[in-house]
């Protein structure tokens, strides 16, 4: 574990010191990532301008639900942005040089590279979430904040390895690029509570297709009540998605047969 601990150290340096080379570019991501949180905090106050309730949620509760979603884009892409480079790896052949190393792959493929550019997005979510928190007049309980932070992990996990899924399926089919495109579209579709769906559509994204647990689930645990049966139904789909994509990458190295090949 502790040598695991000192190469994710390195890579987190290294990344950090490319930012640095380019600070413009550095800058110019920020200020973008944030202009797209102020678009969407401002369509959320002109729906609720018309409005005092969409499906049962009121502004402040949209708020905290908005910033999940930007909370959970936001440590996603930070952490693991290097997965979406499996298939560009696979074509240009450098994924070779990571299964012959000394380490796990899947290790190396997930958190080669942290991007420092989330790390505005991801302070604003938090304000976020507070100004949400505030605006509603809730007072959340710490068994309500201990859910909300044990579903959003959840979350991150599935999101996770979804997406690891997705792209390395690029180990077969080599130009899946594009792919990642889904992984971004389906937060995008999660951003929506789930209450405006019919109640047969709700179960199928809770039981069938977690996508509710994206970032639903963990906004009514901090805007309504701690749900344990919900904080427990999470922390199994997040365990299943973590289990069915490690097995699949393990799958996936033993089929790899090498650009040259």
């Amino acid at each position: 574990m502790r040598r695991y601990w000192r190469v994710y150290r390195t890579f987190f340096l290294s990344s950090l010191v490319r930012e640095m080379e380019f600070r413009a570019n550095f800058l110019a991501k920020v200020l973008q990532n944030l202009v797209w949180m102020a678009f969407t905090v401002v369509v959320v106050l002109v729906v609720y301008g018309h409005t005092d309730s969409v499906a049962g949620w009121g502004k402040g509760e949209a708020f905290i639900l908005a910033a999940t979603c930007f909370l959970m884009n936001s440590v996603f892409f930070a952490l693991f942005m290097s997965v979406s480079e499996i298939p560009s790896m696979v074509r240009l052949g450098t994924l070779d040089f990571v299964v012959t190393k000394p380490i796990d792959s899947q290790f190396w493929i997930s958190v080669r590279r942290f991007n420092f550019d989330q790390v505005g997005l991801l302070v604003a979510g938090l304000v976020m979430v507070v100004l949400g928190v505030s605006m509603s007049g809730l007072s959340p309980t710490p068994a309500q904040w201990l859910a909300y932070a044990v579903t959003c992990a959840a979350s991150l996990a599935i999101f996770y390895g979804f997406n690891l899924m997705l792209m390395t399926t690029g180990v077969w089919l080599v130009r899946v690029d594009n792919l990642w495109v889904l992984g971004d579209s389906v937060m995008q579709v999660a951003r929506f509570p789930l209450d405006i769906y019919q109640p047969s559509l709700q179960r199928f994204f809770l039981y069938a297709v977690p996508l509710g647990f994206l970032a639903t689930v963990p906004a009514r645990q901090l805007a309504r009540s701690a749900d344990p049966t919900h904080s427990l139904m999470a922390v199994a789909w997040a365990v299943a998605f973590l289990v069915a994509s490690r097995a699949f990458w393990r799958f996936a190295m033993t089929r790899y047969t090498s650009a040259s090949s």
